[in-house]
């Protein structure tokens, strides 16, 4: 009995094939293509043949067969229909025409399918040649669907072109390809081409709520929001998501069902975090990720959700709540409006690029959670920092507190002091590099005060209600776009390495020293001339010129000379290391204690009266 009801049991289908698309009314978000089909066809302007381009599972297979039974549609004996090719397709299965359901099943003698994935060769392309000669054997039209058609080989190509240029009356050519580029233009300029767009996520959700209550379950309305944010415009993705979500919440598919299928994490949670990350709490972000984590987010997923949480942001700040908010809950919308209210665009996309270059880390680290969490804790502790337009405005006088840690300067505090204890602070931890949101070593505290002496001198110069504008000439020597933290010009070629060594960059300091000679370093007209020795790189001028730049906020100038000038620096100081060693071995006292100690040997040269005493040698 068991075996009776299961040979009677009707094989599931899925919803990806169950509600394909049957006619050009039942695609969505194609209205483009079906409104220029549907005025050629009423025109009699069939072309002969017709590309069909677009994401994956957007619709190019079906609208191939849909197309090939509006060329071949004929109404059945005794039925009332068009007495030629039309667009108007019954949709009822028993209304079909003659040619209908053979053509949407693939089953039709006169609508050859073909994958161009696995017929790629030219011996393919001349079985369709040679069967392009003989008219059809019962439909009005022989129609040759290839799929993929980018797959071909480039003789297969060549060999198509003519019979695609000239076709017979009674023949047909319909591809279909998501690499519209790989297609030669030789191809193209011989179809008419449609481009199927991703479709939009309300519509897309629209069109789940109909067929989830086809099929007789319930679904949330966030949940199907999901689910249409997730195909990515891809219909049949999202088919096949929500088939699964039927499946795995049992007929009643929640947001938290969805999210814990695809790994997503809750968005109102993904906000709480995007706050802690911009207030700058490491800590408080880290637990709040390692929650997510814990009820099943990917740590690539969320890192990708908390971007979209500041594209949204962003956009919320830039256009307003209520443009390009289709498809948002009200809450998310609230939630990025709250956000963006208390944050700059600047800030906004500093974090934006962060999250970019750490999803492509997370996804290649072996430990996918830490790298996350050190991507959370770069961006929490490079949120708060001010930006270069807030120092100079702080130093200016312009009412903008200096704040580092979401700490406001005492009450009464004079504004330039402020700014000089708070960047202080700053300048002995880390400084903010603009372009890539990255933290570098920090500098020394003496290299900051020395800054903001120069900076303070700047600023008193300055009236009292003064703005800074970056497009104002006065200050275009001021500063640099993205210069980040200013360090002071450094006066001579031995400063620059020495600039070079506070900022940690060892790699150009050794080329400095060891492969480089200087010729002329001009401070008042920041120019530095250099002669690369043997292993001298030929792009060190470019990346000493973009580095000084960068750190100072002026416009540097570093040329390659053809002749050489003074000894490297290294090799000058080992030098005079050497010729020092040599007249201390000569001093008499020196002399009489190597004398008596012959073993002994003088290695190297300390000078003990520029240094400071300790605290316990006392002051005599």
């Amino acid at each position: 009995m068991f075996e009776d009801a299961e040979m009677g049991a009707k094989p599931y289908v899925v919803l990806a094939r169950k509600y394909r698309p049957q006619t050009f009314d039942d695609l969505i978000g194609q209205d483009a293509m079906v409104a220029t089909l549907k005025n050629a066809f009423a025109q009699g302007r069939i072309a002969q043949g017709y590309m069909l381009t677009g994401v994956r599972g957007v619709g190019k297979t079906t609208t191939a067969r849909i197309l090939a039974r509006a060329l071949n549609y004929e109404a059945r004996e005794g039925d009332k229909g068009e007495a030629g090719p039309t667009v108007d397709l019954p949709r009822d299965p028993a209304k079909f025409g003659r040619h209908c359901a053979e053509i949407m099943e693939s089953r039709h003698a006169d609508v050859i399918e073909m994958d161009a994935a696995s017929n790629t060769g030219v011996d393919n392309v001349r079985e369709i040649i040679e069967s392009a000669r003989y008219k059809p054997l019962v439909a009005r039209y022989k129609v040759f669907i290839i799929d993929e058609v980018h797959m071909l080989s480039k003789g297969a190509f060549n060999a198509l072109l003519k019979t695609l240029e000239e076709p017979p009356e009674h023949v047909k050519f319909i591809f279909a390809t998501t690499e519209i580029r790989k297609v030669p233009v030789t191809v193209l300029s011989r179809c008419q081409r449609f481009d199927l767009r991703r479709v939009d996520v309300p519509l897309l959700s629209e069109h789940f709520k109909r067929i989830v209550g086809d099929e007789g379950a319930e679904a949330e309305e966030d949940a199907l929001m999901l689910i249409a944010r997730a195909a990515e415009g891809s219909v049949r993705d999202g088919l096949s998501i929500l088939d699964q979500a039927i499946a795995f919440a049992s007929g009643k598919v929640s947001a938290q069902d969805v999210r814990a299928m695809l790994g997503l994490a809750d968005r109102g949670r993904i906000f709480d975090l995007l706050e802690l990350l911009i207030g700058g709490k490491p800590a408080e972000a880290l637990n709040s990720f390692a929650a997510l984590h814990h009820d099943g987010a990917d740590p690539v997923q969320a890192l990708g959700d908390l971007s979209e949480a500041v594209h949204l942001t962003t956009r919320v700040k830039t256009v307003g709540a209520h443009d390009g908010s289709e498809g948002l809950s009200a809450e998310d919308v609230r939630r990025a409006q709250a956000i963006s209210e208390r944050v700059s665009v600047a800030l906004l996309s500093r974090i934006w690029q962060m999250l970019l270059k750490g999803i492509d880390e997370v996804g290649r680290a072996p430990n996918p959670h830490a790298a996350a969490e050190m991507v959370l804790i770069r961006i929490a502790y490079t949120a708060d920092l001010p930006s270069p337009e807030e120092i100079i405005k702080t130093l200016g006088g312009a009412g903008v507190p200096a704040r580092r840690n979401n700490k406001q300067a005492p009450t009464g505090e004079p504004a330039i002091g402020a700014a000089r204890a708070e960047a202080a602070a700053s300048s002995a931890e880390v400084a903010d590099n603009a372009d890539g949101g990255e933290l570098q070593p920090g500098r020394s505290a003496q290299d900051g005060a020395q800054w903001l002496d120069e900076a303070a001198a700047f600023a008193e110069g300055m009236p009292e209600d003064a703005d800074y504008d970056p497009e104002d000439p006065l200050y275009a020597d001021a500063q640099l776009p993205g210069a980040g933290a200013l360090m002071p010009d450094p006066g001579s070629f031995a400063e620059v390495i020495n600039l070079v060594s506070a900022k940690r960059d060892a790699k150009l300091k050794v080329h400095l020293e060891e492969n480089v000679s200087l010729v002329k370093f001009d401070r008042e007209n920041r120019s530095i001339d250099i002669f690369l020795l043997e292993n001298g790189p030929p792009e060190i001028a470019n990346e000493l010129r973009e580095k000084l730049n960068q750190w100072t906020g002026k416009r540097w100038i570093v040329m390659l000379s053809k002749s050489q000038g003074d000894k490297p620096v290294g090799l000058a100081r080992r030098e005079a290391a050497a010729a020092e060693l040599e007249r201390l071995k000569s001093d008499p006292a020196v002399a009489a204690a190597l004398k008596a100690f012959p073993e002994a040997e003088v290695t190297s040269v300390r000078d003990i009266a520029s240094e400071e005493p300790s605290e316990d040698t006392g002051t005599g």
